[in-house]
This record gives structure tokens, C-alpha cells and sequence, in this order.
């Protein structure tokens, strides 16, 4: 059953481009009376207001967990100059020149931001560029400064990313413990501590953690505490003998800190489609085989994925869901990070998120955790010092992938030895995380991240609520405050449900809200994946609510696509079909109470131009053969996991 509603002071709100909440009246300010107070002040009648009492999350935030400055080496190589302070003024809404010297501004402010730069080799480029003298009496040094002086940054970022993989930094490459190491996680600090507000917005203290050399294992850390408790450690680097690429010797760089701050840190596994095949292991990590304490330990550090950036979507692959016709959608499935290794097939299955989410129900049921109960987010991996992420104001990933006629043609990846090669267009403007959170706080949003109430979007900020529990019944869709039903007869996005009631099986309440300035929506379908009676995985996608009047079959699918108002050659589109705004309750109608299981929400958006097609408008050029103009953005939320 599906139910699309509209009202026209929704209407007459989204012409006016305000951002309206999914159900507005669920996202009005909480009170701060005291409920004990109110109950003794009227001890025998209800609350009149519908809000009164109450304390679950009421608006999603959006952010970027995972965005780069100039402090990171190879960011700054590529021609970076924008500092951390920079990124945080830019992500609370400030205009702001961009690398290349271009004005640029957010349509809309971030809730907060992660500035989160290499942890090895931090503050190296402004250490070179400077003149460091013991940097410049080394051959690559001095070869590295005269090439980005030259103006071949691209060519020195690309040498500077392999001998970092090859473990063969110059001498005065800065390390923890280091003068120029120190300074850089200061100013860090600084940034994060100066920028960060309270109630209006979140700048978190963090870096990300570089391992795996070419195939990326790459994690970004983030530290709920404030600045005086992240000084007192340096990043945990990955080349020894300091560091170490081993994600297992992070995870017990984590729990020192822990011990040594006072603050909780969480660690966010990057888009693993670049790792070639190392991302999700099942059999072996680093030599050793997994074992109860791998999955335990992984499970406590890491509650969530990147499932969506700039460098391409992870979430399912053609390959392993070809029954799925949204699975083909913004992939990089050629070769690992620099090129150098090409990709194969049966790699795939753990490099994606889907592909995660079943095995780790098998590794549930051998090793009693399940190390890939991860909620999804979405984040930029720009290495600009810009979450611009919108595909009409994309400023790339790197700064010569600044808007300019020449990004429409070049490559970004060209390794003729390999034959892997990923042109600039092929760059996504993925994406940001959403969190549902009780207010915009460092510990608000951190504690949300963790309980893994999130979602992803490939952009748009479109608002999504996911609900599941055993008693949601078709009328909850018709209640115009789904939240509070939600929580009252179930858990939300990120949340269990253990032992079915005899008889029953789970339902689950979803409503998706269009981006107040974006496109309709197309559909929203659920995801399950399970463990069958042969100990071997399955899964199935269900369209649940579709717009336009359109049918569900049977078997759960429309087969009717939703259309395409899209003007390519005008970068246009009209909000002519779709709907503003879907919410179902759904049952699984194939429930087997002894299987493991996990469902999530996709949301999918009708047809948009692509970052390609305003590009080709703006700058009056003819994109090359197979240049992908039109998408249909989309939103996943964490999953909802059933254990018998």
C-alpha cells in the first residue's frame, strides 16, 4: 500500500523555498518545562499539544564526515589552498573564493562538518611550499616543489600518493612527534574549537586514517570531546614504525584514546569500492583469520559506512544484484585507488555495502557479532576544502576538477600500464550524511552517529524516517506525525527487533519528504537481505510506495518507470511527474522467523540533470561519447536488523 500526499500549505511553502520538514509540525522547537512540572500542574487531564513531552529526534541534520584542505598532502599537491578554518566557513555558509580564485556559497548551509585530513604526512604541503630546508635538500622534495611551482601539481600529487604507498617519503616528512606534525593537528583544533557553535552548528574535531597504500582501507575518525581532549593525542598514522596499515592497531589506538582523553571517538569505514576486494573481509584480515574478537572489536569502533562520495556510490553493484535496475548507479568498479591493480569480479562482494550487510549475518551466526551492523552516510571525499555537492554547484573533488570547459574531457585516472582510466566526468557530487539528532551539538549529533540513526544522500536533502517494529498498521500512514507513532510501536533506522511475536512478522513504517529546492520523488523501496536455510545469502529489493498513480505488482515491483522531464541541452527539468512526498506501511510478506535479516529504505528521486549536463550549458561545450548526463538522486537509510 502506498500513500502520496500533498497538502497546499506545503505547497505554497516549497514555492517559496522554505525547508520544509517531513510532517513540519514533528520539527517545531522542544520545550525545555519540566515534564514532571506540567503532570503536577494537571494531574488529571492530558496533554493538549502534541508535542509536550516529548524528547525522540525531530529534524535531520546534514553534513560532511569526510572533507579535505590543503593541510592534507596530496589535496594540496593537487593545488589546494584552502585551510581548515576555510572549510568550516565555507560549510556554515559563507562566500568564499574558491582554489582557482571563483566565488562560491552553499545554497544552503551544512549542519556540521568533519575536516578530516590525512592523518600521515598532515601539514605537508604547507611545510613544502614554505621552503622547509631539510624537505628541499632531498631529491624529491626539491623535485615535488619544482613541479607544483611549474604548475604540474597533478603530476607531483600522483608521485607523492605512490611513494607514500611505497612507504618512501622524503626525509623531514612530518610525523607524529614532529614541530610541523604538531602545529598542523593544532591549527586542526583551532579550526574545529572556533568555528564550532552549538545550536546553530557543529564543527567536529577529526582526521582520516590513510591505510591500505593503493587498495583503500581508509577510515575517518571523529572525537565527540573538544579541543583540550583531542590535543592531548596526534593522529594514529599507517607507515612504520610509527603507525601501522592494520586496522586492528587503530581500533586499539581508539580505545587509548579513549582511556587517555576522556572524549569517545568513532571511526567511519570510506567507500570500500576502491579497495579491490579488502574492505569487507570474511575469511582473513592482514594474514590472521577473523576471529570473535576481529568481529567484536570492528563492530564496537565502527557503527558506520560511507556509502556514497565523491569517488562513486558503494552500495550495490550490477554484478551481484542483477535483478535489481537501480544497483548500475554512479559506479567506480575499474581498478583500486591510483590505478595500478585492475578490478575483477570476485572482488566485488566485499567492496559493497549490500554485499557487507548479508555476510555479516553469516559471520553473526559463526562468531556470534556481526562486524557489519553499520548505519549508512554519505560524504564528499572532496579534496578541495568544499562540500559542494550539489550537481549545480559542483567544485569537484580536486582543485583542478574546479569548474572549467576542461573537466568535461580530461582524465583523472590514467594508468596505461593497467589500462584503468576514469575521466573527470566520471567524478560524482556525492554526497552528505544525515543524522537524526535531538539538536545540533557535538554530542547530540556524535551519540546519533553512533546508535547509527543516519542515513545517506547522493546530495539532495531530501528528509526520510524508517521505522520498523510488529504492530504499524495501514492507518499510521494517514497520521500526519509518523515520528511519534514510529518510536511509540517500534525503533527507528539503525535499530533491532529480536524474536517475533508467534504469528507475526515485522512491518515497518517509511515516509520520504522531497529536498525543499529539489526534484519529486519517484519511489521508496525496501531492501531485505537474509540467511537462508542453507546457511547461503539472499536478498530482494520491494518497491513499497511509487508516485503517479502507478502500480505495484504482485511481486512487489513497478514496472513502470516514473518518466523524464529532463532538458539536457538546457540543464532543466520540471516537477511535472513524481510525487513531493511518500509514506507506506509495509509488511514483509515473506517472513521466516527463524532467518537472520536486515531491511533499509532507498529513496529514489525522479530524473535531474547531472553535474555534466550544467557544465555543458554553462561553458557551451560538447561532452565526449558516453558522458552520463541524467541521474536519479537517492537517499539510504541505515538498516533495521531482525535476529530470532
Amino acid at each position: 500500500m502506498h500513500k502520496p500526499t500533498f497538502r497546499n500549505w506545503s505547497l505554497i511553502a516549497l514555492a517559496a523555498g522554505l525547508a520544509l520538514p517531513l510532517l513540519a509540525a514533528e520539527q517545531a522547537d522542544i520545550g525545555t518545562a519540566d515534564k514532571s512540572t506540567l503532570e503536577k500542574a494537571y494531574p488529571s487531564k492530558p496533554n493538549y499539544s502534541p508535542y509536550a513531552g516529548r524528547t525522540f529526534p525531530t529534524q535531520p541534520l546534514f553534513g560532511d564526515t569526510h572533507l579535505h584542505t590543503s593541510f592534507s598532502m596530496d589535496a594540496g599537491a593537487f593545488g589546494a589552498r584552502l585551510a581548515p578554518k576555510d572549510a568550516y566557513r565555507f560549510a556554515r555558509g559563507e562566500e568564499i573564493a574558491s582554489n582557482s580564485g571563483q566565488p562560491v556559497k552553499l545554497s544552503r548551509p551544512l549542519d556540521f562538518l568533519v575536516v578530516a585530513d590525512h592523518s600521515d604526512g598532515m601539514g605537508f604541503f604547507p611545510q613544502l611550499m614554505g621552503g622547509d630546508p631539510d624537505l628541499l635538500a632531498t631529491p624529491q622534495g626539491r623535485k615535488w616543489y619544482d613541479q607544483i611551482k611549474g604548475g604540474q601539481g597533478a603530476d607531483a600529487a600522483m608521485d607523492i600518493i605512490a611513494s607514500f604507498s611505497g612507504n618512501k617519503m622524503p626525509k623531514g616528512f612530518p610525523t607524529p612527534g614532529t614541530t610541523s606534525y604538531r602545529n598542523a593537528w593544532q591549527q586542526t583544533i583551532k579550526a574545529a574549537e572556533t568555528y564550532n557553535e552549538p545550536g546553530r552548528f557543529t564543527a567536529f574535531i577529526g582526521y582520516e586514517w590513510t591505510a591500505g597504500g593503493s587498495s583503500n582501507l581508509h577510515r575517518n575518525v571523529v572525537f565527540r570531546g573538544n579541543g583540550a581532549q583531542a590535543g592531548l593525542v596526534e593522529p594514529f598514522t599507517t607507515l612504520p614504525p610509527l603507525g601501522s596499515p592494520n586496522p586492528t592497531d587503530l581500533w586499539k589506538w581508539m580505545a587509548a584514546t579513549e582511556q587517555k582523553t576522556g572524549s569517545e571517538v568513532l571511526a567511519i569505514a570510506h567507500n570500500g569500492n576502491l579497495s579491490n576486494g579488502i574492505m569487507f573481509p570474511v575469511v582473513e584480515a592482514f594474514g590472521k583469520r577473523l576471529d570473535r574478537d576481529y568481529v567484536q572489536t570492528r563492530a564496537r569502533w565502527e557503527p558506520l559506512y560511507e556509502v556514497t562520495q565523491t569517488k562513486g556510490t558503494g552500495e550495490a553493484h550490477p554484478f551481484l544484484s542483477p535483478n535489481d535496475e537501480f544497483a548500475n548507479f554512479e559506479l567506480w568498479d575499474k581498478g583500486n585507488l591510483d590505478g595500478t591493480a585492475t578490478k575483477t569480479k570476485d572482488m566485488l562482494e566485499f567492496e559493497y555495502a549490500r554485499a557487507a550487510l548479508k555476510n555479516g549475518l553469516v559471520l553473526e551466526a559463526k562468531l556470534g557479532t556481526n562486524p557489519y551492523k553499520f548505519g549508512m552516510i554519505g560524504s564528499s571525499d572532496a579534496h578541495t576544502g568544499l562540500a559542494a555537492m550539489e550537481e549545480d554547484n559542483f567544485f569537484g573533488k580536486t582543485a583542478p576538477q574546479e569548474p572549467s570547459p576542461e573537466r568535461m574531457t580530461k582524465a583523472f585516472v590514467d594508468n596505461p600500464k593497467t589500462g584503468v582510466k576514469i575521466m573527470d566526468w566520471e567524478v560524482s557530487a556525492s554526497g552528505f550524511a544525515a543524522v537524526w539528532a535531538t539538536e545540533n551539538t557535538r554530542e547530540a549529533i556524535f551519540d546519533a552517529m553512533k546508535r547509527r540513526e543516519t542515513y545517506a544522500t547522493t546530495g539532495p536533502r531530501m528528509i526520510v524516517r524508517f521505522f520498523g517494529g510488529w504492530d504499524y498498521a495501514a492507518a499510521d500512514a494517514n497520521n500526519r506525525m509518523p515520528a511519534a507513532i514510529g518510536y511509540a510501536k517500534g525503533v527507528p533506522m539503525g535499530g533491532d527487533l529480536s524474536n517475533a511475536p508467534q504469528g507475526k512478522s515485522p512491518t515497518f513504517l517509511v515516509a520520504a519528504l522531497k529536498d525543499a529546492i529539489g526534484a519529486n520523488l519517484d519511489r521508496i523501496q525496501i531492501v531485505k537481505g537474509w540467511v537462508g536455510p542453507d546457511g547461503k545469502t539472499q536478498e530482494r529489493v520491494y518497491d513499497v510506495a511509487v508516485s503517479g498513480g502507478r502500480k505495484i505488482d504482485a511481486d512487489g515491483r513497478c514496472k513502470t518507470p516514473v518518466g523524464n522531464t529532463v532538458d539536457v541541452e538546457n540543464a532543466t527539468w520540471m516537477n511535472s511527474i513524481g510525487a513531493p512526498e511518500l509514506i507506506t506501511v509495509w509488511k514483509d510478506p515473506q517472513f521466516d522467523a527463524k532467518q537472520r535479516a536486515f531491511y533499509y529504505a532507498r529513496v529514489i528521486e525522479i530524473p535531474t540533470p547531472r553535474w555534466t549536463a550544467y557544465d555543458a550549458k554553462r561553458f557551451a561545450i560538447k561532452p565526449l561519447p558516453g558522458t552520463a548526463m541524467v541521474l536519479q538522486e537517492r537517499a539510504y537509510t541505515a538498516p533495521i536488523w531482525y535476529t530470532p
